[in-house]
């Protein structure tokens, strides 16, 4: 899936959900306080953890600056968290910018010449980066200089400007995207996985006491169920569960509470929302089953094609609900199941055969 690089209206989709891993402006002034200072408080990625530990204390042994990051994964992994960590165990100021707000070279260079010995630059959504802001990149990274162009055409003059040692922490939910040259000069590569549950069972529990909120074993259970492996979305589901309590209850979260307050949000026992299910259903009641092309599932869910591509299938194929096919779409018994619905034994649908005779991929 394409998380970045998608239409406004289908960015304004998927920031509307409240499973969406995207961060509006309220999620990232509540990340910012609930946010681990340091690898010990960092929850999950063990394996990245382990890793980035060793790089991060070699460095320090040697008194130089930390390799080259190179971090990847799907929004909301921690990723921002992570790059804020290793400034903190290097000792060293942090400096934040995008891709997308890297449109020229000259504006990576007045970035590059600004920073500090030992600095970490944290570059998210590198692949977003332009071409010639890339290039020089390249030059930063491996020999800690730039050259910077003074004049245009033939008069053009080079001049080279030496940069102090920094370290580069780059972020990506694309890392097939960047170039091989630039993907070579990460001196360490991580990707960041989705969470067990059990893993977000502790993230809940670590923002509960953070946001003085009260919640049992149970509750903070039913809550990582629902967020797609996801802490940013773990952490969302919390506030409103909190809201709900607030309201509701005696502000204590259990099991029941947090599934009633969910079930008002429309967010269900495997994580799926309002658009999840009408695409399922539209596929299960209207086409039984599929197969059926994208556009005619977008119709008649009454959203545009990209939404419903972008935005709803990602997980439903990563929970094994949905799968795309050359002839379509297609719902697996998995989905029949999850909205109690019986599969047709004959006709189109995933476990008969399709309207023009051929063998469903699940038939018999």
């Amino acid at each position: 899936m394409d998380w970045d690089d998608t239409s406004s209206e289908t960015q304004a989709a998927a920031a509307e959900r409240l499973v969406g891993a995207s961060a509006d402006g309220e999620d990232q002034a509540v990340e910012a306080a609930l946010r681990p200072k340091s690898l010990d408080e960092f929850v999950g990625q063990e394996r990245v953890r382990e890793q980035l530990d060793l790089v991060l204390k070699a460095a320090l042994a040697r008194g130089a600056t930390a390799d080259h990051v190179l971090l990847s994964g799907a929004p909301g992994l921690g990723k921002t968290s992570l790059s804020m960590i290793i400034a903190a165990e290097m000792g060293a100021p942090i400096r934040i910018t995008s891709g997308p707000a890297i449109q020229h070279a000259g504006d990576l260079a007045a970035i590059l010449s600004s920073l500090q010995e030992g600095e970490v630059l944290f570059l998210d959504e590198i692949h977003r980066m332009s071409r010639p802001a890339e290039e020089m990149l390249y030059m930063a990274m491996e020999d800690f200089r730039v050259d910077v162009i003074v004049g245009k055409g033939p008069g053009a003059t080079a001049i080279p400007l030496e940069l102090p040692p920094f370290t580069l922490v780059g972020a990506t939910t694309r890392a097939g995207l960047l170039p091989p040259p630039l993907r070579d000069r990460f001196g360490f590569t991580a990707h960041m996985e989705f969470y067990e549950p059990a893993e977000l069972e502790r993230v809940i529990h670590r923002s509960a006491r953070l946001l003085d909120v009260e919640i049992d074993t149970d509750g903070a259970a039913e809550i990582a169920g629902r967020s797609r492996g996801t802490p940013r979305i773990a952490n969302r589901l919390l506030r409103r569960v909190r809201d709900y309590t607030q309201v509701k209850a005696d502000g204590r979260i259990t099991r029941d509470i947090a599934a009633v307050a969910l079930g008002v949000y429309e967010v269900d026992a495997r994580g799926l929302d309002r658009l999840d299910r009408a695409v399922l259903q539209a596929l299960l009641k209207l086409f039984a089953g599929g197969p059926v092309g994208l556009s005619t599932l977008a119709v008649a869910v009454g959203e545009e094609r990209e939404t419903v591509e972008e935005v709803a299938e990602p997980f439903l194929v990563r929970e094994g609900l949905l799968a795309r096919t050359p002839r379509g779409r297609i719902a697996t018994p998995a989905a029949w199941a999850h909205l109690g619905l019986v599969p047709p034994q004959h006709g189109g649908g995933a476990n008969g055969t399709g309207a023009s005779g051929q063998q469903g991929l699940f038939g018999a």
